[in-house]
């Protein structure tokens, strides 16, 4: 009986350290730490979620549904973290002899929601009780900090993604092509500029955010037509239009801020397990088809902006600029499911597998 007793309390002290120290590395540690418990919740919570969020629904009610699934799984958290500390704590109580095993619970859970409608027999107990109350208190107080904390990356994530999507949309959805013709219209070139320094530092906070807070990665835009995902592919793919295909004035900045999103988003594709080649070569394929990087050359060309004369060229280049992120991005998107996006989520496994997306595409944008 005796061996019993020690067993319980080292399996009790065993499971609050595991769940103390997933409670830590979530909320405290400010890196990117893979914690089995949280990933457990929230692949189960996901689950329940695409129960009602099938593909064969059309998007809008898809992304409603979706919604809810970060939150909700964020505010579950907590609770599971709690439910580890009662259940570790019933077990050392039940090892220091509190019997039977349901006041033992009773008591746990007295302690740890400090409610304190449970007495107590002991100095040894009465020294865990105060224990585990201070630990329930301080589970209360991470979580108090750890949401405002989250909904102000939130916040601040999505000023930029809406400013490119209003200027880069029209009324067939946002795309790059049209981030570049409306800059040309208004003389705007020198003005990309700043939006390609802007979203360099956007993608440094991306990474150091979406890696420490993963949950970030799954709270989707206030309107179903954006997303984090499907913006980055507009600035992203901007850039190496703008690099290869336009013929004025060379800015590195563009360059520079294409390199700051791809590592940005290879990182958070690191952190989800996923696959990507680190190290892709210029001419390795890319999901943007020849003919689709040359239509969109000519709508440039039509439009009045200046294109450089060497087409093939111009699509080497963008190639090679592209291969870096591709991956990354379009799994990223399928991940996340994020809305429709040419040349980003459109080329999803998400996208592929959806008949109804297939079948009328115009149902994730706002018009």
């Amino acid at each position: 009986m005796i061996v019993a007793e020690v067993l319980c309390v080292v399996l009790g002290v065993v499971i609050v350290f595991l769940v103390l120290s997933a409670a830590v590395r979530t909320v405290v540690v400010p890196r990117a730490e893979q914690v089995f418990l949280n990933r457990v919740v929230f692949r189960l919570v996901r689950n329940c979620f695409e129960m009602f969020a099938k593909e064969t629904r059309p998007y809008k009610e898809r992304d409603r549904v979706m919604a809810r699934y970060a939150p909700t799984a964020l505010m579950v958290l907590p609770f599971v973290w709690m439910a580890g500390v009662i259940g570790g704590f019933s077990a050392i109580f039940w090892g220091l002899r509190v019997r039977p095993y349901e006041h033992a619970l009773v008591l746990a859970g007295s302690s740890a929601t400090t409610l304190g409608f449970e007495r107590s027999e002991g100095l040894t107990v009465h020294l865990v009780v105060i224990a585990e109350a201070m630990i329930g208190l301080g589970l209360v107080a991470l979580l108090i900090s750890f949401l405002p904390t989250m909904y102000g990356h939130f916040s601040k994530r999505e000023v930029l993604v809406t400013q490119i999507h209003n200027w880069s949309v029209d009324e067939n959805g946002a795309s790059p092509a049209t981030m570049l013709i409306r800059a040309h219209q208004i003389n705007g070139f020198d003005r990309l500029h700043d939006t390609w320094v802007r979203w360099e530092t956007w993608f440094v906070e991306l990474e150091e955010t979406h890696t420490s807070f993963p949950a970030l990665a799954f709270f989707r835009s206030p309107t179903p037509d954006r997303s984090w995902v499907t913006m980055s592919g507009v600035v992203l793919d901007g850039a190496a239009l703008f690099l290869s295909c336009v013929n004025t004035t060379s800015d590195p900045q563009a360059a520079i801020t294409i390199r700051a999103g791809y590592l940005s988003l290879r990182h958070i594709a690191e952190y989800f397990a996923i696959p990507h080649d680190p190290s892709p070569s210029a001419d390795d394929p890319i999901s943007v088809t020849k003919a689709e990087f040359m239509a969109v050359y000519e709508s440039l060309a039509s439009a009045g902006v200046p294109v450089r004369s060497d087409r093939e060229r111009a699509w080497r280049d963008f190639s090679g600029w592209r291969v870096n992120y591709d991956q990354t991005l379009t799994q990223l998107a399928s991940l996340t499911t994020a809305p429709l996006q040419p040349w980003v989520s459109d080329r999803s496994a998400t996208f592929r597998r959806s008949p109804v997306m297939r079948r009328n595409p115009n149902r994730t944008t706002n018009k």
